[in-house]
């Protein structure tokens, strides 16, 4: 059996975590570090009346196309290494040329994909998730997505002024070189009297949850495994966790997950035809569970280290087929 596993050079160490299992498994993986295409990497598909085939050449090796019974879609980088210096409109050109080149090819693959790219597109909408959340019986906060200062500061009211803010999309913006990540962020007073720039830029709003520990809840088919940190330990931590995920790494514990809401996760998961999934939530002093997101393709190499949980070996079950899968 052979697997792709679609990613990008500077990945983690989650990409060699699942091939290691994929091996123990008997199958073979193939790294597709996708921002070595298309310069670094040569990809050929052939189509006529009488069929179609195609080949991936990577560091040498040839792969026909249709030898790949699964395919990890892990991250993407493609065309990261066409040359900076090129002409904009011919880098562009290639740009968007590669990227249609490839999920093409991906997309016409007769494999298991884990899980299709349009798949992770549609359910990374964390508007749809929070309303499909309610839907199966999971606790949500109560949330604001407006550009409109005036409903911001009519829900702030609402709340006691208790709101924090945050973005869909996890980004970051880049001042005088130094990357700044957009994280969660609690509204101040000042803030709620200058909310020009929503004019431009939507934002979402939330309820501010006391917080007992915030969870990490890692679904692989239908294998739940739920991990705990006590976010409040650090002052940097206490809105955000990632602000201080290098230093909470080697906290996370593991964490028994009231039944309701492991059965509607699980729930949320097939109704959105997902494999994997990393969730969010957070656990009130008062014992509210309360589900915040779903990331499709959500990180979780450190969760084998601390404290320990066998996530790539269920993922490369799944790519093999030796588990149930969606």
């Amino acid at each position: 059996m052979k697997v792709l596993l679609v990613t990008k050079s500077d990945d983690n160490e989650s990409v060699a975590l699942v091939g290691s299992a994929l091996l123990e498994l008997g199958a073979e993986p193939v790294r597709f570090d996708t921002d070595h295409y298309p310069p670094g990497i040569r990809l050929s598909r052939r189509t006529s009346n009488d069929g179609r085939d195609g080949d991936l050449v990577i560091d040498g090796v040839r792969h026909a196309l249709d030898e790949f019974d699964s395919v990890w879609h892990r991250r993407l980088a493609i065309g990261a290494r066409i040359p900076a210096d090129m002409d904009a409109q011919l880098r562009g050109a290639s740009l968007g040329e590669a990227r249609r080149v490839l999920l093409g090819a991906l997309a016409a693959l007769d494999a298991f994909v884990l899980d299709p790219r349009e798949r992770l597109e549609s359910s990374s909408n964390k508007e749809m998730q929070l309303d499909l959340a309610r839907e199966v019986g999971l606790d949500v906060p109560r949330t604001l997505v407006s550009n409109d200062p005036d409903a911001v500061r009519a829900f702030a009211d609402e709340l006691g002024g208790a709101i924090v803010t945050k973005m869909m999309s996890s980004f970051a913006v880049y001042e005088e070189g130094r990357e700044q990540v957009v994280f969660t962020n609690p509204v101040t007073a000042a803030d709620l009297a200058d909310l020009d720039g929503l004019r431009f830029c939507p934002m979402t709003f939330q309820e501010t949850l006391r917080k007992s520990v915030e969870l990490r809840v890692t679904v692989v088919g239908e294998r739940v495994f739920a991990a705990s940190i006590d976010s409040q330990a650090l002052d940097g931590s206490r809105h955000d966790w990632r602000r201080e995920g290098t230093a909470l790494m080697e906290e996370w514990r593991e964490y028994e997950l009231p039944e309701g809401v492991r059965t509607g996760l699980l729930a949320m998961m097939e109704r959105l035809g997902l494999n994997y999934g990393a969730a969010d939530f957070v656990v009130t002093p008062e014992g509210r569970c309360v589900f915040l997101e779903i990331n499709p393709s959500g990180e979780f190499f450190w969760l084998e280290r601390v404290p320990g949980f066998p996530i790539s070996r269920c993922l490369a079950e799944v790519l093999t087929g030796a588990v149930e899968r969606r």
